[in-house]
Order: structure tokens, then C-alpha cells, then sequence
């Protein structure tokens, strides 16, 4: 039964025991599809604090149960107010620095750094103004990656949300970019911001890597996923064919505890690893596809 009204359930303990829950809450049945955060809440005192939204009774029962299972960790059950959460959220949100790429919002025109790639990004519906720590991995990794090599030529994005990882690589000399989502909203919202910066990238509604824009394109130079974890492992060797050989995959969406899970599908399939960049609880790893499999 869907909630009413809504619920945020919050959990703040030592970080070992939060993220010994949040493994906890991704092995469960019943929450494979449940929304929540981990992150670092105060730095001084060590304390780190798991939000999650349920949407049904079952869903909150389940995560309330694993949250429990973990005595240090103080549980508290929330209701949400009726507000326009998202909008409050964005107007307050601060600029980002990810290496050379400076990421904001509306609210922060005219406090553009003049030795950044500036990238106005609005979030609407879709995933990725650049706060979460899966994109800041993300553009980090491409900026590094930048320093070795000049640019990539072409680039795919998966799961692209905002836009933001495919604006980016276009506003970086990306002579083909194309970014995917499965969800139409995300699709049009990635346009919209492509608009805003002037950036050539053409993104298109799909699940996977099989839509003719993208196949068209291929092989990549460069490949972004930031998902989830087992969509990572499900992709790993339509990923590996859509890369040239010595072509780079930059991955995300996945916890500091799912690396050893991702790294070896793709190690498995000819990838090695070229670096990996950790922010809070999650990771994104740098896999370099070899010239042939291994």
C-alpha cells in the first residue's frame, strides 16, 4: 500500500555501520528498487547518516528492519511536508568544482569562475546537478583523464539524467556525443540543458546500448555509465563492444562496497583498471578496454 503521507526515514551512526546497513538494505529482496543516500554528515565527528524515502508500507517495514538490525545507528521516522521538495532543494544547492568543470544553477549566474568549463545545469526531474557524489567521481575521472589525452572524439553517455557527463565532454572538444536514459522526462530535461550550453550532444530515450543513434556512433573513445551496480554488471561486454580497442569506460552509480563485484565483470571481459575516485560512500572506476580479450 503506497504511503500517506510520505516518510523519510534517517540513520546516523559511525560510518563502518552505516555502510554495513546500506550493504545490508542493497542485499535485501524487498529493496532492490528503494531510494536512499549515504553520506558524511559531520567530518569532526565521524558521523555518517543514511536518508531513505519508502513508498510503500512493505518497502518501509523492510528498510526499518535492516536500519534496526544495527543498534549504533539512531533510526528516526520522518513525514515529509507537502512542499515542492525538489524545487526547495535546487534553489539552495551551491556551485560545484570537479576538477576543470565549475556545475550551476540558475541562481548562480554571474558567479561563473573565468578558468572552468562553467556548465549551467537544471535539474528538473531528472538525476545529476553534479552534487552527488557519483558525478563529482565521474567528472573527476574525465578530468584527469583530460590531462593524459587532449579529448575524446567520441563519446557515449548511459543513463545520462541532466545531461551533465555528455555536456561536458562536447564542451571539451567531443567531436560525436550521444547520452541514453530510459526514462523521457531525463531525455528531454538533457536537451533542454544541451540548449543552455551550446553543447553538441543529442541524447535519445533508450534501455541499454542496442538504439540505432548509438550503434551508429560506435566504436567509443570514451563511455560514460554512472547507474547502478547491476546494471554495470549486466552491461559490461555490450560496453566493451562499444568501445574501440584502448577506449575508456568511466563507471558510477555504485557503492565503495560493489567495486569488487563491478571491477570483475569488466576485468573478466578484457578491461583493466585505471584508476578509481572515491567521494563519501561511492565510487567510480576508470576501466581501460585492452586490445583484445583476455
Amino acid at each position: 500500500m503506497v504511503l500517506d503521507p510520505a516518510l523519510q526515514i534517517v540513520a546516523r551512526g559511525p560510518r563502518a555501520v552505516a555502510e554495513a546497513a546500506a550493504r545490508d538494505m542493497d542485499a535485501h529482496p524487498l529493496l532492490e528498487g528503494a531510494t536512499y543516500s549515504i553520506l558524511e554528515e559531520d567530518e569532526d565527528r565521524g558521523l555518517w547518516r543514511i536518508d531513505a524515502f519508502p513508498m510503500e508500507e512493505e518497502e518501509r517495514d523492510a528498510i526499518t528492519e535492516v536500519l534496526s538490525a544495527h543498534p549504533d545507528l539512531i533510526v528516526v521516522i520522518e513525514a515529509l511536508a507537502d512542499a515542492d521538495w525538489l524545487a526547495m532543494a535546487l534553489s539552495g544547492l551551491p556551485p560545484v568544482r570537479a576538477g576543470r568543470f565549475f556545475i550551476y544553477g540558475a541562481h548562480d549566474r554571474g558567479r561563473t569562475p573565468s578558468n572552468a568549463v562553467n556548465l549551467r545545469i537544471e535539474a528538473g526531474a531528472a538525476f545529476g546537478t553534479g552534487h552527488h557524489g557519483t558525478t563529482v567521481g565521474c567528472l573527476l575521472a574525465y578530468h584527469l583523464l583530460l590531462k593524459r589525452q587532449a579529448r575524446f572524439d567520441r563519446v557515449l553517455d548511459v543513463g545520462a539524467g541532466t545531461g551533465v557527463l555528455a555536456i561536458a565532454a562536447a564542451r571539451t572538444r567531443a567531436r560525436k556525443v550521444v547520452g541514453t536514459d530510459i526514462d523521457r522526462v531525463s531525455v528531454r530535461i538533457a536537451r533542454e540543458n544541451a540548449t543552455l550550453n551550446r553543447a553538441r550532444a543529442r541524447f535519445v530515450h533508450a534501455s541499454g546500448l542496442g538504439h540505432r543513434r548509438v550503434a551508429e556512433q560506435a566504436p567509443y573513445d570514451l563511455v560514460f555509465a554512472n547507474i547502478l551496480a547491476r546494471p554495470l554488471i549486466s552491461l559490461a561486454q555490450p560496453i566493451r563492444m562499444a568501445l574501440k580497442p584502448g577506449g575508456v569506460a568511466i563507471l558510477s552509480g555504485l557503492l565503495r562496497t560493489q567495486e569488487r563485484q563491478v571491477r570483475a565483470a569488466y576485468l573478466s571481459r578484457g578491461f583493466r583498471l585505471d584508476a578509481r575516485i572515491r567521494r563519501d560512500a561511492w565510487s567510480a572506476l576508470v576501466m581501460r578496454r585492452r586490445d583484445r580479450q583476455v
